[in-house]
């Protein structure tokens, strides 16, 4: 089904704020919204977690008597389970809001490991939760969807939150909106030099997405094994908090937090915990291309975040930008150096390789490599690479 009609059978009912956080399986629906409204105006706004969404959803209608629309990928759920069960539900303020959520993980449908427990739960959730909702499949008619659609807007109509379940391939999108920047210096390159900078006896955590994957076939491409690295696969936003557990147990090492610009905003509270204990063997780069791009393109923070500016606002010792190859270098050497909390700021560019492949090694093949890999380090034996 074209997302238009989606968005038609929304304004019918009343909805004209639109808020959330992109998701691939939703792609039809998150460009028909960047197409139509934008990110700039009042009708559209991609928040910085699905929590926070909820509560402009709440806003929206204490200040207009009407609901809005919350998009976001099951993972997101639980963040917004929160607001979700002590704010909009039926025992405390009854505040009525429609949620689209990607189903990722749909049991029988392949996905990748981290979301396949999301993807178990995902209907139970919203059941556990009273949301009452329906299911949007790819051969659902427009008559059929109509249908059950008006089942929905009942439950809006009666002061409570209702959902639709997005299906993979169910949703579609006539237009095609171009999301880019005019960095030069691309994510996987930058990523190159900071692995060329490391010690042996530095560890990485990724967070999740494209910049996992790049240095999980960097690894490759140099034949290199990857016990060194932690790939945060899933738990977008808590990368550099996993880093910090590891930095404070590990004082002698230096551990890289290779973060994303959107994850770093989705729990940005983290970088003030971060600014407070001030861990001096950890050196956290945000690579910011201003895009949700692994799950679509949509802008970060309207494309206006400052990572740079906020680190030192929480207390970074030290905080350096880099947009270019030889400025990353000269950056990346200071950094090691300054024997502080660091933090570099990569303003990278959009886009990755088309043929950019996925880990081929378990979530606890990869756990099991750096946990080997930390303990024979301390005992100045070697590590067994993973996958190797």
């Amino acid at each position: 089904m074209d997302a238009q009609h989606l968005l038609s059978a929304c304004q019918g009912a009343g909805i004209d704020f639109f808020t959330g956080v992109p998701d691939s399986q939703l792609k039809g629906l998150c460009d028909t919204l960047y197409a139509t409204y934008g990110v700039s105006g009042k009708h559209h706004i991609v928040a910085a977690n699905e929590g926070n969404a909820i509560g402009l959803c709440a806003g929206h209608y204490l200040a207009t008597g009407r609901p809005a629309l919350c998009y976001m990928q099951n993972s997101g759920l639980g963040n917004a389970v929160n607001p979700i069960a002590s704010l909009m539900d039926q025992q405390v303020y009854a505040l009525p809001c429609l949620l689209v959520v990607g189903w990722r993980g749909e049991p029988g449908v392949h996905d990748e490991p981290q979301h396949v427990k999301q993807g178990q739960i995902t209907l139970r959730q919203l059941e556990l939760l009273d949301v009452p909702y329906m299911v949007l499949d790819k051969d659902m008619s427009d008559a059929a969807f109509d249908a059950a659609f008006a089942r929905i807007r009942a439950h809006l109509e009666a002061g409570r939150t209702a959902a639709i379940v997005v299906k993979k391939g169910a949703l579609s999108c006539s237009v095609k909106p171009v999301y880019a920047n005019s960095r030069q210096l691309s994510r996987e390159e930058a990523a190159k030099q900071i692995l060329r900078s490391a010690g042996e006896r530095d560890v990485f955590v990724s967070t999740t997405g494209k910049l996992s994957r790049e240095l999980f076939e960097l690894r490759e491409a140099a034949g290199q094994g990857h016990e060194r690295d932690f790939l945060t696969v899933g738990s977008m936003g808590h990368a550099s908090m996993i880093a910090l557990g590891i930095a404070l147990e590990e004082p002698g090492r230096r551990v890289w937090c290779l973060d994303g610009d959107g994850a770093a905003l989705m729990h940005l509270g983290a970088m003030a915990v971060l600014g407070q204990r001030r861990p001096v063997n950890l050196l956290h780069v945000v690579m910011n291309n201003a895009a949700h791009e692994t799950v679509g393109g949509m802008p970060v923070c309207e494309g206006a975040l400052d990572v740079s500016t906020v680190a030192r606002a929480v207390g970074y010792q030290h905080v350096f930008r880099a947009s270019d190859g030889p400025t990353l270098d000269a950056v990346l050497t200071q950094a090691k150096a300054c024997g502080g909390l660091s933090l570099v700021e990569i303003m990278c560019a959009t886009g990755a390789r088309a043929n950019l492949g996925r880990p081929t090694t378990t979530p606890q093949q990869n756990r099991d490599a750096l946990m080997a890999f930390l303990q024979e380090k301390r005992l100045g034996g070697e590590a067994p690479a993973c996958g190797k």
